[in-house]
């Protein structure tokens, strides 16, 4: 709970910082519409090792910068997961986990971003009992809350295209997220990806 509250406070005040920013740098330019040029599309792999826990995953997006110090895009993930339960025997949990998410990158500065993503993950899960014991199989829900900091490299003002790692903890509260151990334990997610910028150099 107490690193929980941590990175809530933390995100807020990088956003306040942002947003402060952000109002400095529209008093300079002269506000736009719509530019083709801030669209952007990519894609994260995604690596969580824990206490009997591994997981691997991609995720493709496509975005929207809307200022220099905002990116916000539309997401999708794909998930598989392997958990042995403890230590006494070889019961494991393995999961397939699929779904639609949206997140934020907030950038204080050009190579720091805090980030911020949704995600509604549907889980196919299977448990494999240790022995010769038939194994179950179950499908869930569920929501997550992402949230940490992350590194783009080669960002460049005009520029969407740059490689980013980011480190990521659910602080949400729902004990089947994909992103949770068996004992509902935050496992931290390690995502590193390249973002592509689209139209940027066209007319």
């Amino acid at each position: 709970m107490k690193m929980k509250n941590v990175w809530i406070l933390s995100l807020a005040l990088i956003i306040s910082t942002a947003a402060f920013a952000q109002d400095e740098e529209e008093k300079k330019e002269k506000k736009g519409g719509f530019k083709k040029e801030n669209l952007f599309t990519g894609g994260t792999v995604t690596l969580q090792f824990g206490n009997r826990f591994t997981s691997l995953g991609i995720g493709p997006y496509f975005g929207y910068s809307v200022n220099k110090y905002l990116d916000v895009a539309a997401a999708l993930n794909f998930n598989y997961t392997s958990e042995r339960i403890n230590d006494f025997n070889r019961d494991k949990i393995r999961q397939t986990i699929y779904g639609p998410g949206a997140f934020i990158r907030i950038f204080p500065v050009k190579f720091l971003f805090a980030h911020a993503q949704y995600e509604f993950n549907m889980l196919k899960a299977k448990f494999i009992p240790d022995g010769n014991f038939p194994s179950e199989k179950y499908t869930s829900d569920a929501h997550s809350f992402l949230i940490g900091p992350g590194y783009a490299g080669g960002r460049e003002e005009g520029s969407n295209s740059f490689y980013y790692v980011s480190l990521l903890w659910d602080i949400g509260n729902n004990d089947m997220s994909p992103y949770k151990d068996y004992q509902n334990r935050a496992v931290p997610i390690l995502r590193a990806g390249y973002n592509i910028a689209l139209f940027q150099g066209r007319n």
